[in-house]
C-alpha cells in the first residue's frame, strides 16, 4: 500500500497549517490548543464553499484559517464533531463573527456553548459547494460524537473522525458498554465500508490510515480501549 500524502501530517500549536490540493477541494489542517486540537477547513475549490470542522480554540488562528486564498464563497457551517469543551471553546466566537450555522450530532447538540442549528444524525450529508461529505454517528466517546467522510475521485477517502478514532485505537470511553458500542461504530461504520489506503483525520495529532490500524483491531477489542 502506498502511503498517502495525508499522513502523517503533523502540525504543531503556533505554527502554519498544512494543506493538501486534490480535484476540487482544499483541506487545511491546524493544531490550535495546548491539547493539540485540530481544526480542519474543508474548500471546495469550484465555488469557494467551506466547512470549519471543530471551533476547537484560538478564534485569532481560525480567523486566519477562513482566510485561506481558495475559501473565496460561503462559510457553509461550522461543524463540533462531539460536545467536549476542548473542541468547542471558540465555537460561540466564530458563529458570532461569522453567523455561520452550527452542525453537531443530534444527542450533543444541546450540550454546546451555542444552539445547534443542525442536527446531524447517521447518514445524513453535508454539502459543501459541489461536495458532499457523509455523516458518520460514532457512539461512545460522547452520546453524538460524529465523523465526515469526503470521498473524491482519484484520491484516498478522508474521514474527520473528531476524538472517535487515532492512531493507536479509538477515543476514551467512561464503560466498558461504551468502548464496545464505539468500537462497533467504527468497525462497521468506517473498517468495513472504506479501503485501506482512507486517511483518518483526527481531533487531536497526527494522521493514519484504515491500513495501518486494521491490523490491530483484534488487540483493541481484546485489551478493553
Amino acid at each position: 500500500m502506498t502511503t498517502p500524502t495525508f499522513v502523517p501530517g503533523h502540525v504543531e500549536r503556533g505554527g502554519p497549517a498544512i494543506v493538501w490540493r486534490t480535484p476540487g477541494a482544499e483541506v487545511h489542517k491546524a493544531s490550535v490548543s495546548a491539547m493539540d486540537n485540530n481544526a480542519y477547513l474543508i474548500i471546495d475549490t469550484r465555488t469557494g464553499d467551506h466547512l470549519l470542522v471543530d471551533a476547537a480554540d484560538d478564534p485569532a488562528r481560525l480567523q486566519e484559517l477562513l482566510e485561506a486564498e481558495a475559501a473565496t464563497g460561503a462559510l457553509v457551517g461550522i461543524l463540533t464533531t462531539h460536545r467536549h469543551a476542548d473542541h468547542t471553546g471558540a465555537l460561540a466566537a466564530v458563529a458570532a463573527r461569522t453567523g455561520a450555522p452550527v452542525l453537531a450530532g443530534g444527542p450533543d447538540a444541546d450540550h454546546l456553548p451555542v444552539p445547534a442549528d443542525r442536527h446531524l444524525q447517521h447518514g445524513d450529508t453535508v454539502r459543501v459547494g459541489s461536495l458532499l461529505l457523509d455523516v458518520l454517528a460514532l457512539r461512545g466517546h460522547t452520546p453524538g460524537s460524529v465523523a465526515l467522510a469526503l470521498n473524491i475521485d482519484g484520491v484516498p477517502p478522508l474521514v474527520f473522525t473528531g476524538d472517535s478514532l487515532f492512531p493507536g485505537g479509538v477515543g476514551k470511553t467512561g464503560s466498558a458498554t461504551d468502548f464496545q458500542q464505539l468500537l462497533a461504530d467504527v468497525t462497521e461504520r468506517i473498517f468495513d465500508v472504506y479501503p485501506d489506503e482512507t486517511v483518518v483525520l483526527p481531533g487531536h495529532g497526527d494522521n493514519t490510515t484504515l491500513g495501518a490500524e486494521r491490523p490491530a483491531l483484534p488487540e483493541w477489542r481484546a485489551r478493553g480501549w
